[in-house]
């Protein structure tokens, strides 16, 4: 069996009625979902009958996107599939490490829902937008992020893909310098300047959240976006600072190929991450598992 790692999406990846076939289908995936309920009664609802307004809304989206992914990754791991990593883009990160029995189910999907709100929070009183930049590498988007006020590479997606958070009074400009330079910019339909000093506040708060739960040790590696490594030292300081830290996607597959990992399988919504898995490397097979016929197609 090839050397697998699970990937887990993150916010921006939601979809009006996700998650509900893998709930009619697989117990494992069902006894995840109904946990969720019994904390925030309406998740099922959300995920299953929400408009695509109503999930966008990150206080939504962040509880209904995790809970997906990790329903998915549990009706994977019924199917026998037994990954030898786990990682997550942004919120995925923390479905990862809970997967990894980091933090229980419970006490995971209750952070998720305070994360959203902090971060929704942080969003308001800090008000930014984010745009992806492409056809240009990393370092010329970090050129030009220097040269704004307030303007950061947070998300290190591929090779040509860098996403970046700026002030609303400078996206725009950034967008122009990028065309400026043969690339090209878009900006993205978000609530906030994600990872970067824009949640700064709600990187403090998660701090001080996290002083009343407990991380146990992974029972297989996490690898962290701020590091790009398997989770180490201060467990806690690694959840608090992705907030408002970039997102080190490529080099975090990067060093996954690089410990032999043949196949990566992306659990929750949507197929970004198996699209980027194959931007990053040709070698790794790539598959994504959101519904009854993905994940009756595992082997």
């Amino acid at each position: 069996m090839k050397t697998t790692a699970l990937i887990f999406s993150g916010q921006g990846a939601q979809v009006p009625g996700m998650g509900k076939e893998l709930y009619d289908c697989s117990p494992a995936a069902k006894a995840v979902f109904d946990m969720a309920e019994q904390i925030r009664p309406g998740t099922l609802r959300q995920c299953f009958e929400g408009t695509k307004e109503e999930l966008s809304v990150t206080i939504n989206t962040q509880p209904c996107v995790f809970i997906t992914d990790l329903a998915a990754a549990a009706a994977v791991a019924e199917k026998g599939v037994e990954p030898a990593f786990a990682a997550g883009f942004s919120l995925g990160e923390i479905a990862a490490l809970a997967f990894a029995g980091m933090l229980s189910y419970e006490d995971a999907f209750r952070l998720v829902c305070k994360r959203a709100e902090l971060m929704d929070k942080a969003a308001k009183e800090n008000p930014g937008a984010m745009a992806a930049v492409m056809k240009i590498t990393p370092e010329q988007t970090e050129e030009i992020c220097g040269g704004f006020r307030k303007a950061y590479p947070v998300n290190y997606n591929s090779p040509a893909q860098t996403v970046v958070a700026a002030a609303e009074d400078e996206i725009d400009a950034l967008c122009g310098k990028v065309k400026e330079m043969k690339g090209k910019a878009v900006k993205l339909a978000v609530s906030g300047a994600f990872h970067s000093p824009f949640m700064d506040s709600a990187a403090e708060a998660m701090s001080d959240y996290l002083q009343g739960v407990e991380l146990k040790d992974p029972v297989i590696p996490v690898i962290a976006n701020c590091t790009a490594q398997p989770y180490a030292g201060d467990y806690k300081a690694l959840v608090a600072q992705q907030i408002n830290h970039p997102v080190k996607w490529q080099k975090s597959v990067e060093y996954m190929i690089a410990q032999g990992v043949e196949r990566f399988i992306e659990v929750g919504v949507g197929k970004t991450l198996t699209g980027l898995v194959k931007k990053i490397s040709p070698d790794p097979e790539a598959i994504n598992i959101e519904n009854k016929e993905g994940l009756d197609a595992l082997s």
